[in-house]
């Protein structure tokens, strides 16, 4: 499917002036900076959910121990630093002295313990550590403490993880919430404080600048480590879901960022030599297809395999990006493209001529028989939008029972946490995106995990799989990571807990007078206006 069959050219067909007028209040212009996010943000919990929006959202209020630069190293962030005793099985780390709370209070270890403990039970970098944590303990205001089974190496680079879930450090009243239920506010300490008074849900969210914050006093800033500096008093989000409004507003200069156009708005918007069209993050995002494990079809392997001929990379990133192949890559496995794990081992069955009359034969070898299947997706967030549109296609033409659900993306990600069976409203697949850093590697990796219940959404059973996810941890080098890699793409491309549909770069719009954006995600800090 052509991304022309997905999205009316009259979207673009018309000059800045003919399209809808976005009106805002003008504030001090130095001082606001408005953006049109991917999404809504209809989560304010950054570990109940791994919606990219809300972690964005945890990015701009909330800070964690370490940070990692644009090299995946960690650094110090609200630690002052760490000490290792007995052999490296116990770490104490200490907190930067000063650190505040949006609300007024001290950033204290009996917050910081709490909140990694909540953290540990959500994240799958952090279920791994748990693994191996003893205890984790307050010694004092400023100091907590790791007592380790063994070593973890990987320990600093677990508290500064950058991809969905980070270990952000929240108050403590809020830290010992349940993993699983939802933080109903929204107090960090970090360099923007969430406006509560002016969030509407659809509609727009406020950030302001936290006088109180304390910005490391050296370093560079890369990605999320180094100096947070804010250099404006407020950040809006305003959540215009029509890309020919959001294109109006930022030709304008009603806004000044559009986090995520689509392919034929950015075409328009080239023209204008005020606004520069960029990626996001100088890695590929990667797209999946999820199926849900626990019920009828794809609870069935050789019926997830069924599909496997039918799938193009191609076509799926051509609705995402647009025919440009420089910024959209196929032959993609579980691990982010350029990175040093990608590799392409069990991709066989994606690559060469696709066939759905194969795949329907397949099908029906698997017994399918006409049973209903549910695809869920939303129509409001460019990535998944784009890639449900071309499943949809898909499972019609495979002769499913399809019953296709759209809605918006907070109702999506709502939807999908559900176990029931499609008779009581549940799902059979979706589609969605993940950015660079979830997939460099499996310690963050969401979808790769296949422990059942305790799995992300879909809730994959692959003993194997876990095993040489486990054996990773433990590599000596990266020769043995590799080696590990490739086994794990192997089994996964096997039992398929998703199939990986193509990796693309994500492109975002910013006007040229905006400088000093930390790529790798939308990050607000050292932005400023020239």
């Amino acid at each position: 499917m052509n991304r022309r069959d997905l999205l009316k050219a009259s979207a673009v067909a018309g000059a800045a002036g003919a399209l809808p007028r976005f009106a805002t209040a003008q504030p001090a212009q130095n001082r606001v900076l408005k953006m049109v996010p991917q999404a809504n943000l209809t989560s304010l919990d950054p570990i109940w959910t791994t919606a990219n929006i809300t972690r964005n959202h945890g990015h701009m209020i909330f800070d964690s121990l370490y940070g990692l630069d644009a090299n995946f190293v960690p650094q110090p962030q609200m630690a002052e630093g760490h000490v290792l005793d007995d052999g490296g099985k116990t770490v104490t780390i200490t907190l930067r002295p000063g650190l505040k709370f949006h609300d007024g209070e001290p950033v204290r270890a009996q917050d910081a313990v709490p909140s990694i403990a909540r953290w540990m039970k959500r994240n799958p970098f952090g279920q791994k550590l748990a693994t191996v944590v003893e205890s984790l303990e307050v010694v004092d205001d400023r100091r907590l403490r790791f007592k380790l089974k063994r070593p973890f190496p990987l320990l600093f680079k677990a508290l500064g993880q950058v991809s969905n879930s980070p270990a952000f450090i929240m108050p403590q009243r809020l830290a010992e919430t349940d993993a699983f239920q939802q933080v109903r506010e929204a107090i960090g300490s970090g360099p923007f404080k969430f406006k509560a008074d002016e969030f509407n849900s659809g509609s727009l969210v406020v950030y302001e600048r936290f006088a109180d914050y304390v910005p490391l006093s050296s370093g560079t800033p890369s990605l999320t480590a180094g100096p947070k500096i804010a250099h404006f008093d407020r950040v809006e989000w305003n959540i215009i879901t029509d890309a020919s409004t959001a294109a109006a507003a930022l030709q304008t200069g009603e806004i000044d960022w559009y986090e995520q156009p689509p392919p034929e708005i950015q075409q328009l918007l080239r023209r204008n030599r005020g606004i520069a069209i960029e990626a996001i993050d100088p890695l590929p995002l990667t797209g999946i297809l999820r199926f849900n494990h626990l019920h009828a079809p794809f609870n069935d392997k050789k019926m997830r395999q069924a599909i496997l001929p039918a799938i193009s990379q191609e076509d799926f990133m051509q609705a995402v990006v647009g025919t440009d192949a420089s910024i959209y890559r196929t032959g993609v496995g579980l691990f982010t493209p350029g990175t040093p794990l990608a590799n392409d081992a069990g991709l066989a069955p994606l690559m060469g001529p696709r066939s759905i009359d194969r795949a329907k034969a397949l099908m029906r070898e698997a017994g399918y028989t006409n049973q209903l299947m549910r695809l869920i997706g939303p129509t409001d967030i460019l990535a998944p939008a784009a890639m449900t549109q071309v499943g949809a296609d898909l499972v019609r033409r495979l002769g499913f029972n399809a019953d296709i659900a759209l809605s918006d993306w907070g109702t999506t990600v709502t939807r999908r946490a559900s176990r029931e069976p499609v008779e009581r409203n549940g799902w059979s697949m979706l589609f969605t995106s993940f950015s660079s850093v979830d997939f460099v590697d499996p310690a963050a990796h969401f979808p790769m995990r296949a422990n059942g219940a305790n799995a992300w959404f879909g809730w994959p059973t692959v003993p194997r799989l876990e095993e040489l996810r486990d054996a990773w941890f433990e590599a000596p080098d990266l020769a043995t990571e590799q080696r590990l890699a490739r086994e794990m793409q192997t089994v996964a491309m096997d039992d398929l807990p998703y199939v990986p549909i193509g990796s693309y770069m994500s492109m975002t719009a910013i006007r040229r007078n905006l400088t000093g954006r930390v790529p790798g995600l939308a990050l607000f800090w050292n932005i400023r206006r020239t």
